[in-house]
């Protein structure tokens, strides 16, 4: 049986419909990983996600990184400056599926699942959420990024790992060459203006916050409808969520405790993230930020997404692309290009 077929078979018992041109491109890639990387990554060719990933990131590495609060699976490819991709709610690593193996051809990829999220543990959450404070997710990842040999770095991430880069730039300039921020703006500021239309297109933000089990007991029910309307509700491109991805988000969703882990991600965001901002004093960073938004999306409609950046950060550039709010399943092309025309300038 040859590699095409077993995954054609793979895929089938999970429910995957093909992977179509985007794995095909990632056969094609032929890169190895550092030999520091190497030493520290594990076989998991029968775990959890392991067809999802063997077959979408053929030519990563997976590693289960323990930092000092949680441990982090991790997948690492390609050669190159390293480059540290960061996911959003409610997705995975595998939402850079599209992307990564394209990036991968110039930078050494580490892709991760933040705390709470995919295959990496889900701690308690801890008096006022702290554990799921976006200076503790950040600290997850510069571990992970130093276990592997990587003192500094570049990093991009996509809606809550693009909250985590926010905290990150601040908290450890000095390991952060550059940084790209996916479909956000800054989460207090956007909470300060909040209106009825923000409030009915962005609901999670208010229902996740709510005090626990809730939330939990109520997504629960039924996980499988309430992550399609999630992401039907913030996409603008038909298909863009490939069944292969949603099969994934939806195993992830289904595992212990990763739902509470998510409302607590969201809780943290309204409170203890919130009050470490206001102790910078309006610090602004100094790592170049490329700020990217879908414009058919919330955050572009809805934001002066460049304005609010450029409160945060001293060097910010950024441009909309045309599609909503799932940039790299939505638009990969578009992203693959800003990344790479920012991160090689």
């Amino acid at each position: 049986m040859d590699k095409r077929t077993a995954f054609s078979n793979s895929i089938s018992r999970r429910g995957f419909l093909g992977a179509g041109a985007t794995v095909a491109g990632a056969m094609a890639l032929g890169r190895t990983v550092s030999a520091a990387v190497q030493a520290i990554s594990t076989d998991n060719s029968d775990g959890p996600g392991a067809v999802a990933d063997k077959f979408l990131f053929p030519q990563f590495r997976q590693s289960f990184i323990k930092t000092s609060g949680a441990t982090i699976n991790t997948l690492v490819g390609g050669s190159g400056p390293p480059l540290l991709l960061l996911h959003g709610h409610p997705e995975t690593h595998i939402t850079w599926h599209k992307v990564a193996p394209a990036l991968a051809r110039q930078f050494t990829v580490v892709l991760t699942d933040l705390r709470g999220y995919g295959d990496s543990s889900k701690p308690d959450g801890g008096p006022n959420h702290i554990n799921y404070s976006k200076r503790e997710m950040a600290n997850d990842q510069v571990e992970v990024m130093r276990a592997l040999n990587f003192n500094k770095f570049m990093v991009a991430g996509h809606d809550r790992g693009a909250r985590v880069i926010a905290r990150m730039i601040v908290d450890h300039a000095d390991k952060v060459e550059r940084a790209a921020v996916l479909d956000i703006a800054p989460t207090d500021r956007m909470y300060a203006q909040t209106n009825q239309e923000f409030a009915t297109r962005y609901f999670w933000w208010f229902f996740h916050i709510q005090p626990a089990p809730l939330p939990e007991v109520m997504i629960q029910a039924n996980p499988e409808v309430y992550l399609r309307a999630h992401l039907d509700a913030q996409s603008r491109t038909a298909g863009a969520v490939t069944a292969e991805a949603f099969s994934e988000y939806l195993r992830c969703y289904n595992l212990p405790n990763s739902i509470h882990a998510v409302c607590e991600d969201y809780r943290a965001g309204a409170s203890i993230d919130i009050e470490q901002t206001r102790a910078d004093n309006g610090r602004k960073s100094t790592v170049p930020l490329l700020a990217l938004w879908g414009a058919k999306g919330t955050v572009g409609q809805l934001f002066d997404v460049m304005e609010l950046w450029q409160q945060e950060a001293q060097n910010v550039t950024g441009h909309s692309l045309p599609c909503g709010h799932l940039l790299p399943e939505e638009d990969p092309n578009g992203v693959l290009s800003a990344l790479k025309e920012f991160f090689v300038a």
